[in-house]
Formats: structure tokens, C-alpha cells, sequence
């Protein structure tokens, strides 16, 4: 997802993204949510989160 669609979802948040990363804003909007702010922390392919908008994303970041 591009960093401006993301700016747009923290902002329907109410979220202030000013400088943060994109993994920043995802953790802060996963947390808006009520999820587990997780992004990014994926290990070996392995995830609970089964129903998380960035899961994709999350394993290539992880996994990169």
C-alpha cells in the first residue's frame, strides 16, 4: 500500500502522521483498531494475526 493511501487511513483515525515511517503509521493504526501493533515483527513466516489488513506486507518487511 502506498504512503499516502496509509496517510489517508490514519487520518479517517484521527491519527497526526507528520513524519512517521510507513511501519510507524500501520503500528498506529493497527493500535486505533484494537489490534496488536505488530507491523513488521513477523518471525520465520509465522503470524496469529490471520485477519490483519497488512499480513502481506508485514511478511516482506519481516522477512526482507
Amino acid at each position: 500500500m502506498k504512503l499516502e493511501e496509509l496517510r489517508d487511513i490514519a487520518k479517517s483515525h484521527g491519527i497526526n502522521h507528520g513524519k512517521l515511517t510507513k511501519a510507524d503509521l500501520i503500528k498506529s493504526i493497527q493500535a486505533s483498531e484494537g489490534n496488536f501493533a505488530c507491523f513488521g515483527t513477523a518471525s520465520d513466516g509465522a503470524c496469529d494475526q490471520a485477519g490483519c489488513t497488512w499480513r502481506k506486507d508485514c511478511f516482506v518487511v519481516s522477512l526482507g
